[in-house]
Formats: structure tokens, C-alpha cells, sequence
């Protein structure tokens, strides 16, 4: 008999995208669990999100397999009713590290679920309430609750297994069961840190060994088995040539999404054919119908909320209207289509003002001393965002630049060529900044900033060199100016917009060429109504206003409280990817950096305690 799937635990949907997605190991309150593959996830419950530009990029990475984004299942709860089929849909786990330890102080018995000793105890009501008991109280109600095995294995192929306790602590060799010696083990710890130095796995017939003989790269190579090769989300093993590694449960490089994502941008200027546009694909089908037909199909497809208050009169006269057009305005995209920033800079630099549900646009004037290197300054009080997972990393996080097909460390969500990818949505407001062009390639054009711009290259050839990467993927020196310029507003916008800075993201546009770019776009999305507060908007409305934060962020790049240490650094000396650039001036949150805090250099931008007056920096 079959037991049916029960609830463990929430997860909000930005979550399973960028904390906890497949593959990645979720803490709930008393569980441990890892998200299963889209195998096991059920397509029907999901929503189709319709984002082509979107779409066209997933399957360069992954296929023309691919049909479609959705959102993870999910149903509106009926919290009368908790046995009903609403409590059966979600998103599926199973229990991962499958290794358990009995809490009870005097016990400490460490083994697997599978054991026998273990008995796991639901709360429908309240989810969060489950729980897994150890039988070292017998069957009362008093019985312990066990939490998971604080190690587990992964290697830089993504791959994920139990930590191996037995081959551990008897040192490479793994005894029978049942024979005449107990083999029982119990994890100690002592002390008040925590640290692996103060944790013991000692097993009854007498051997003990400390965590810290596991940690790093040396003791692994010496003290733990070769990889498996083991995937716990697809319930799979395949072939791995890699050494493993002990991970903290819980630790951040257990995993890296690899995402897309991109701004849902308007197809149409009018609502109503904007919205017709998105959904196309849904509602071609229906043009061979009358309008009597075609109104029950009509009220139950997803968009149809979206399209109700214009009247379906008005719909479907649109939508005749739209199917005699002979221009493909709003079709998909073609696959070998490649930039993602082209048209996000053509909707954002456009004359014209935008108004829609999910993308507005406001011209404002420009500040008056910073009108010197910005040509316009465009308020963005309403943006869609649109990311989709179309794989993840363990170790390290992925490289930047790197294809899916080329970087083989990525590890796939399904255990075939997936048909659909999970994508979510989120909603907020930005600023958009256009630089004057002429300005930015007259100073990309300076002897000190063409020689700094070799000295940022000999870094970023020599540090990808190290991972056995080509020397390709460098951004250039526009962008790595930009970028900085945006990290140093995003700091003193946070101090007057009400949000933290780590809710604050960028986008930088960055292009030479016969279609150049220059511009930075700060933005906030968040799931909920957090992001569109109006708080960023508010300081772009006020030109005098928005003058006074740009200089108080230029002059805060000018001085780093690690000088002269942070504006000394050589990226060439060094092999890394940043220059005059720390945690104390221009690092910030993974969530708001679009480069994991590479490519970074306030010496592009103000002149610094190393680079002296007329230096390399953009604004003198």
C-alpha cells in the first residue's frame, strides 16, 4: 500500500528558484529534505508563463525540447478541509541526509532512517510540526525528535550523498552487519562552538574519529571515498571521476542556481493588445470560432482574468482584429537570437513614455551636475522580472560567460532532456540612468585608461587560466565602470529609498560598436508588494535630490576605510577579477550583484588614493 504524499513544510515561489531549488537541500523545521526533479513534479498543476524571449534562451541552453516556463504546483489552500487534494499538491521532497541523530543527550545515536529504530510523525493541521522520533523511549509521547547528520559528500559535478560514517571512522574499511562485534554509532559533540574539531563519531567497538579529519581538500583527498556519482534529487548514480568533499548541512556552496532572467517587456502600447500579444499562442486557436463558441473556451483559460474587465465583445474583436494582421509583431523569438540586453535597452531608451500593467515608464528631468555624463534619467515605476532554473553547481558557483552545454559542473534538473523549466515572477520599480556615449568612448579612448584596462585583463586572463578556462568573456572597461558606478549608488540608495540594500539589483548595459549601450537600471522585485513600495522611484522624482546622491556616492568611492590597501591591489599580481574594490567600499549582496562582485573598479570611476588627481576615473 502506497502512503499519499504529506506536507512537510512552505517555501515561498522566489524561494525554489534561488534558495532551494532542485536539487538543493531545504531545512524545515525538524526535516531535512531535498527537492525532487522535475520528473517527479506534476505539469498539470503548474501555470505556463508566457516570456518567448525568455523561452528562446532556456532552449539554447537546454534544447528546442523544451516547450514551456511554469510556475512551481501549487493550489489555493482550503484550511477547512486538510486532508482534501489541496494538501496533496506542491512541490515534492524526500528526506535527505537520510542519516539521523537522536538528540537525547545521553543517547546520540547516529544511523540511518532505514534503521529500524526511527518512526516518522505527521501533523496535518500544522506542517511544520512533522517530525522524526527515535525509539529510545520506547513508544510514549516523551520520545526524542531526531535531527539530520551535520555532513554530507559533494563533488564539483554537482553530485550530492550521505556522508560515510561507517568508512569513516574505521578508516576505509566498512564491517558486516550483523557479525559478532555491535557497530552502533554515536555522534558527540563537546564544547560550545561547534566547530568540526569539537565534533566525535565514535562507533561501540571502540573507534572514534573528529570531523576535522574530514574537512578540506587535503584530509579528503586521504580520509574519504571517491565520489558516487549519486544525484539523491533524480534517485540515480552515474559515472564521476571526481574527489568528494565534507559538506556543512546548511552550508552556501551546496548550491548555485543557474539562472536566466529577463524584464517582461511591452509588445503592444495598447493594454489590451499587449496582454493578447503574451498569450497568442493560447488564443490563436480560437480565431475558426464565433464569439459564442469561443466564450466558454475563454473562461477558463489562465489569461482570462487579465482580459475580463475589457468586456468580451471588445476581446474578441481584438483578437480578430490581431489575427488579420500580416505583420509578426509579438511572435517568439528565433532561437539563434542572442542578446537578452538589446531589446530591454530599446524599451528602457525609447521617446516615448510606456504605461502597462507590468511596465511603465516616466521621463524626468535630468540632474543638473550630473547631466555632464548622464544624457536622461527614465523612472520605471512598474517591471515584471521573469527567471528561470535551467540547472545549478555545488562547490563552486558557476562560471560566468560559460555555456550550460560547455561547463560540465552543471547538474541537470531532470533525468532526461526536460520539456519545461521552473520560473518565477516577480514585481517592483527601478531607475534607469542613460550615459552620454560620446563621453564614455572619449574616455574609454585615455592612455591611463586603456593601460589600467590592461592590467584588469591580465587579472581575468590569468585567474580563469586557473580554472582551466579559455581567455575569453572579458566585459570590457565600460562595463566594469559602469558596474561600479552602480554598486556605489546602490549603497547610498538604500540609506534613502527605505529598502535594504541587498533589495536593490542591477542591470548594466554595456556595448561599443555600431550599436553601443551605456546605461545602469537599479531596480527592487520582490514576490510580494514590497517591491513596488515606491521608494526608489520617490528619489528619481526630485532632479535636485537625485544630484545630491550621486555625489555623496562618488565621493564615498573616492576613500575606502581599507585604503591604501583596497586602492592598491593589482588583479594582475593577484589573478582575480576586481581592482580598487572591498567589502568596505564596493562589494554587495549576492542578490543585488549580477556578476557575483567581479568586474569590479572604483578607479574606473572617481580617481582613488593610488590612481592621484586626473587619474583613470570617469567623473573628474
Amino acid at each position: 500500500m502506497t502512503t499519499p504524499p504529506q506536507r512537510v513544510g512552505e517555501l515561498r515561489t522566489s524561494q525554489l528558484l534561488h534558495t532551494f531549488g532542485v536539487g538543493a537541500i531545504a531545512d524545515m523545521p525538524n526535516l531535512s529534505v531535498t527537492i525532487l526533479g522535475l520528473d517527479h513534479w506534476d505539469p498539470a498543476r503548474t501555470t505556463v508563463i508566457p516570456e518567448p524571449r525568455l523561452l528562446a534562451a532556456v532552449r539554447r541552453e537546454l534544447g528546442t525540447q523544451v516547450e514551456s516556463l511554469r510556475t512551481p504546483p501549487y493550489t489555493p489552500p482550503n484550511h477547512r478541509n486538510v486532508h482534501d487534494e489541496w494538501s496533496r499538491i506542491g512541490v515534492p521532497v524526500a528526506l535527505f541526509p537520510r542519516w539521523l541523530r537522536c538528540t537525547k543527550g545521553d543517547c546520540n545515536y547516529l544511523g540511518p532512517v532505514d534503521a529500524g529504530s526511527f518512526q516518522p510523525i505527521f501533523s496535518p493541521y500544522r506542517p511544520d510540526k512533522t517530525r522524526i522520533v527515535h525509539n529510545c523511549y520506547g513508544q510514549g509521547r516523551s520520545r526524542p525528535t531526531v535531527v539530520p547528520a551535520r555532513f554530507v559528500l559533494a563533488c564539483e559535478k554537482g553530485h550530492l550523498d550521505d556522508f560515510p560514517w561507517m568508512f569513516f571512522v574505521h578508516r576505509g574499511s566498512v564491517p558486516e552487519p550483523g557479525g559478532e562485534q555491535p557497530h552502533t554509532l554515536k555522534l558527540v559533540e563537546t564544547g560550545t562552538s561547534g566547530e568540526a574539531a569539537n565534533v566525535r563519531v565514535v562507533c561501540a567497538c571502540g573507534q572514534g574519529r573528529a570531523m576535522s579529519e574530514a574537512i578540506g581538500p587535503d584530509n579528503a583527498a586521504k580520509n574519504l571515498p571517491a565520489c558516487r556519482g549519486r544525484h539523491p534529487h533524480l534517485s540515480l548514480f552515474e559515472g564521476c571521476d571526481q574527489s568528494t568533499r565534507a559538506l556543512s548541512l546548511g552550508a552556501t556552496n551546496s548550491w548555485f542556481p543557474t539562472q536566466i532572467r529577463v524584464f517582461s517587456l511591452p509588445r503592444e502600447d495598447d493594454p489590451l493588445d499587449n496582454t493578447l500579444a503574451e498569450n497568442w499562442s493560447t488564443l490563436e486557436p480560437l480565431v475558426s470560432l464565433s464569439q459564442e463558441q469561443a466564450r466558454p473556451v475563454l473562461e477558463v483559460l489562465p489569461c482570462w482574468p487579465q482580459l475580463e474587465h475589457h468586456g468580451l465583445a471588445k476581446v474578441w474583436r481584438a483578437i480578430q482584429r490581431r489575427a488579420q494582421r500580416s505583420d509578426t509583431a509579438g511572435s517568439e523569438p528565433e532561437l539563434g537570437e542572442d542578446d537578452l540586453a538589446g531589446p530591454e535597452w530599446q524599451a528602457f531608451t525609447r521617446d516615448e513614455e510606456v504605461h502597462l500593467p507590468d511596465f511603465t515608464t516616466t521621463r524626468v528631468a535630468t540632474p543638473r551636475r550630473a547631466g555632464a555624463f548622464l544624457r536622461r534619467v527614465t523612472l520605471v515605476p512598474r517591471l515584471r522580472e521573469v527567471s528561470a532554473l535551467y540547472g545549478f553547481t555545488r562547490i563552486g558557483a558557476p562560471e560566468f560567460e560559460v555555456r550550460s552545454t560547455e561547463d560540465k559542473r552543471i547538474a541537470p534538473l531532470a533525468s532526461g532532456s526536460p520539456t519545461w523549466v521552473p520560473c518565477a515572477e516577480q514585481r517592483g520599480e527601478g531607475i534607469f540612468l542613460r550615459f552620454r556615449e560620446e563621453q564614455v568612448a572619449a574616455w574609454e579612448r585615455r592612455p591611463e585608461v586603456v593601460r589600467r584596462e590592461k592590467r584588469l585583463r591580465d587579472g581575468h586572463q590569468r585567474w580563469r587560466l586557473a580554472r582551466g578556462l579559455d581567455s575569453g568573456g572579458w566585459p570590457g572597461v565600460r562595463y566594469l565602470m559602469l558596474h561600479s558606478f552602480a554598486h556605489a549608488l546602490i549603497r547610498e540608495f538604500a540609506l534613502e529609498s527605505g529598502y535594504s540594500a541587498s533589495g536593490i539589483a542591477e542591470r548594466v548595459y554595456a556595448r561599443d560598436g555600431d550599436d553601443p549601450m551605456a546605461g545602469v537600471l537599479l531596480y527592487t522585485a520582490a514576490s510580494d508588494s514590497e517591491g513596488t513600495l515606491g521608494g526608489l522611484v520617490s528619489l528619481g522624482q526630485d532632479p535636485d535630490r537625485l544630484d545630491t546622491l550621486i555625489e555623496q556616492a562618488l565621493e564615498a568611492a573616492r576613500l575606502c576605510s581599507s585604503d591604501p590597501l583596497c586602492a592598491e591591489q593589482e588583479p594582475h599580481d593577484h589573478a582575480r577579477l576586481y581592482g580598487a574594490a572591498c567589502h568596505a567600499c564596493m562589494f554587495a549582496a549576492e542578490t543585488s550583484c549580477e556578476r557575483n562582485n567581479h568586474y569590479l573598479d572604483r578607479a574606473l570611476v572617481v580617481d582613488t588614493l593610488a590612481s592621484g588627481p586626473a587619474g583613470t576615473g570617469f567623473v573628474q
